[in-house]
């Protein structure tokens, strides 16, 4: 019996984590001809990645003119699809409330893997 030697050891360890949950759904207030009335809305679906390769450097962008005073820039950052790093370029967003805050989504180093936390406003 012959048995093929154990496959090269790779020169880079890649893993990927990706959990997704869909949070409850939120019963939120509505006005039907004078009464009140609770629609249930779909919550957001939440993806969590863990990889173990360091996002690259942060790429260096152009901002262009801001559209109105109201526009904030997002700024852009790196992202994992398709088991490798892509760059999400920034762009001028409005936020959906006055008070509203953009949080920058980034990377934190766990140990030896890398997550990502997806930008949202605040």
């Amino acid at each position: 019996m012959l048995s093929a030697p154990p496959p090269p050891t790779p020169t880079r360890s890649v893993t990927t984590t990706t959990t997704t949950t869909t949070p409850m759904a939120v019963a939120t207030p509505a006005v039907i001809v004078g009464n009140t009335a609770y629609v249930t809305a779909p919550a957001p679906v939440v993806s969590t990645v863990v990889v173990t390769q360091a996002p690259p450097a942060l790429q260096q962008e152009v901002v262009l003119a801001q559209p109105s005073s109201q526009h904030v820039w997002l700024a852009g950052y790196w992202t994992w699809r398709n088991d490798r790093y892509e760059w999400m370029a920034g762009h001028w967003a409005l936020p959906p409330n006055s008070g509203s805050v953009w949080v920058t989504a980034r990377w934190e180093q766990q140990g030896n893997a890398y997550k990502f936390y997806e930008g949202y406003w605040n």
